[in-house]
């Protein structure tokens, strides 16, 4: 779990996070045009942990996992709490799940509104050539969380290789 960093940069903003999303299904621009939206859809237990640990303020790096380059291209803020994903019972969404009850629901999904859009886009090839982030979650092998923690320090200098 990521620890807080509100006490480290005084901003009163909480924890970081990288989130990814594929470009055909939602972009930053996307997100951009509809100023917020419901993060929904991850299927993964550790990931939904993540969700939940989620707080109001959190930032979000916003990587686009496929397409031409993969990378992070913008940023969002948090600000609605982890609830019930609605995907999981809806039979004709992807992410249907039939085990999953509405008394007891098994995802959930927080609400992210659009912050930046990243002047360049940050390959994954630059946060491997960064020494600053070697130890990111996303660059280590074998991880494919679509939502994984991040540092203060961490975003921001993502943040300052995409130009904003």
């Amino acid at each position: 779990m990521a620890r807080r960093t509100d006490d480290e940069n005084g901003d009163g903003i909480g924890q970081c996070w990288l989130a990814k999303s594929e470009p055909s299904v939602y972009s930053i621009d996307d997100l951009r045009r509809d100023g917020s939206t419901l993060w929904d859809g991850i299927r993964n237990y550790q990931a939904r942990n993540f969700l939940r640990s989620m707080q109001v303020n959190d930032r979000v790096l916003f990587h686009h996992s496929s397409g031409d380059p993969t990378g992070v291209v913008g940023t969002a803020v948090v600000v609605g709490l982890a609830q019930p994903d609605p995907t999981q019972f809806d039979p004709r969404s992807e992410g249907f799940d039939e085990a999953s009850k509405r008394e007891d629901p098994r995802w959930c999904a927080v609400t992210v509104r659009f912050g930046s859009r990243l002047a360049v886009p940050v390959t994954m090839a630059m946060l491997r050539a960064d020494r600053s982030l070697k130890g990111m979650r996303i660059l280590q092998r074998g991880n494919r969380l679509s939502v994984t923690p991040v540092t203060a320090a961490e975003f921001a200098r993502v943040v300052k290789l995409g130009g904003s």
